[in-house]
């Protein structure tokens, strides 16, 4: 018999899933909770036997970032991920979270009935993983896309200052939400993204620098710029193009 946990923060939905789940031979208790936070607390102090875990949540933490907090303490502890999100934020923490196995990651639409879930959660218990296809597709697009990513030439640290100044953030701003009290910090971290996507090798002052680092790291593709201030981009098989003529 299974002890099952469901993240989930729609209160209606969480409520049906429970209530099925409970009908379901081979469950034996159903507990529930709306965000990623409750979930590790949850955990922690007694752990289920699988997560049945949506990826949107209430709070800070996302589906995935949860599993990763809770994995921590219980490694390999079995997660059913479902979702009908589709942003590329989601599949790159999925990406980068290292989980292998004990797990199924599937559409939400697809896959809410009792016995479907079942059979998933029982297939994460035994080890194996499942990914939908149309999901695994777009786990690929995103790990092409970061691999060609100007912002994988940028140690961590500088890649969080890039993505600011692509907002339009000031040093003075990006300092206070790092927590550094000197900008020149910022200063010194915006010369290192000019060197590494070679911003700094032609003669132009900062602020243009600025701003066409602030247009790379918008576009998150590689662009350079000619001596008449022509803008050239890298395409995915490494040719530079004018920039609008691909």
């Amino acid at each position: 018999m299974l002890n099952l946990l469901i993240v989930e923060d729609n209160d209606r939905l969480r409520t049906a899933l429970k209530s099925g789940l409970l009908e379901v031979e081979d469950i034996a208790s159903v507990e529930g909770c709306p965000s990623g936070e409750e979930a590790v607390k949850i955990c922690i102090n007694q752990p289920p036997d699988t997560i049945i875990m949506d990826v949107l949540l209430a709070g800070e933490l996302n589906g995935i970032q949860a599993a990763i907090e809770i994995r921590r303490e219980f490694p390999r502890l079995p997660v059913v991920f479902y979702s009908i999100q589709d942003e590329d934020a989601y599949y790159r923490d999925f990406r980068r979270s290292g989980i292998l196995s004990h797990y199924a990651y599937v559409r939400k639409s697809n896959h809410l009935l009792p016995e479907m879930i079942l059979r998933l959660v029982k297939d994460a218990i035994s080890g194996r993983s499942y990914i939908d296809p149309e999901i695994e597709t777009r786990v690929h697009e995103v790990r092409q896309k970061d691999e060609h990513s100007p912002l994988a030439l940028l140690e961590p640290g500088e890649q969080e200052v890039a993505l600011m100044l692509a907002k339009g953030m000031t040093n003075e701003q990006i300092a206070a939400r790092l927590g550094f009290r000197d900008k020149r910090t910022i200063s010194r971290t915006n010369g290192q993204i000019y060197s590494a996507w070679g911003l700094n090798i032609t003669k132009t002052d900062e602020k243009i620098a600025r701003t066409r680092a602030a247009i790379i790291a918008q576009t998150e593709r590689m662009l350079k710029w000619d001596e008449k201030g022509e803008a050239w981009i890298l395409n995915g098989k490494g040719e530079w193009k004018p920039w609008g003529g691909e």
